[in-house]
């Protein structure tokens, strides 16, 4: 027998699970490359970003933030954009950018999460569903039980439940692998925020920024 027929009489739901299939796929395809984007960075950035604003160069210091175009590269930018202002604010404002960052990386997540929860489930919902036919019809028949119609009908109902555990069971790999690439990320934009505010609170650096952040303005 092949798949195709297997498939096929698995009844509706199977159909079900071949469109949570395909979002699963979809979805982790999507968000395994945002996150390869994002995590990629270049090691130099904070060295580089040192120079520049300790240099006076804020500007210069901006647009290369805008270059790696990376949520840890954002988080410098916003808070460069707020050098002149007390410590407090320009962390405030960088955690609140990291906030949202976070809340992009992990869109779409929570539906990866729910078809792998829930793919099993409605697999199981056919076979139960299948099952209740099954007996229904051999206590339809009485005395005149077949065998083979009962444990025909039996196999077929299991389809589904098998159905369900192929869609769930690499979902739910998929968004532990993603959920892991992101606590990566979270991590690396926690390592930057902090160097970013040791850097401004170096005295030379702070002074240097501020003075030239006020002849800009």
């Amino acid at each position: 027998m092949s798949l195709f027929s297997l498939f096929m009489k698995g009844g509706a739901l199977m159909w079900v699970l071949l469109a949570l299939s395909f979002i699963a796929i979809y979805i982790f395809g999507k968000k395994w490359w945002t996150l390869r984007k994002a995590g990629s960075f270049d090691p130099n950035f904070m060295k580089d970003i040192r120079d520049l604003i300790h240099d006076g160069k804020i500007k210069s210091a901006v647009a290369l933030c805008q270059k790696y175009d990376s949520p840890m590269a954002r988080l410098v930018e916003k808070g460069i954009d707020r050098i002149g202002r007390p410590l407090q604010d320009i962390q405030t404002a960088v955690e609140n950018i990291g906030n949202v960052e976070v809340s992009r990386l992990e869109k779409g997540l929570p539906i990866l999460a729910t078809i792998a929860g829930g793919a099993p489930m409605i697999g199981f919902l056919g076979t139960v569903t299948g099952m209740v036919q099954a007996f229904f019809n051999m206590a339809n028949a009485g005395n005149n039980i077949d065998i083979t119609l009962l444990s025909g009908g039996i196999y077929t109902a299991m389809i589904t439940t098998v159905g369900g555990l192929i869609v769930g069971i690499p979902a739910y790999f998929g968004y532990n692998y993603l959920t892991s690439k992101i606590s990566d990320i979270v991590f690396k934009m926690e390592s930057i925020t902090i160097d970013f505010m040791d850097m401004l609170n170096e005295p030379a650096g702070q002074a240097k920024a501020a003075q030239d952040f006020s002849k800009k303005a």
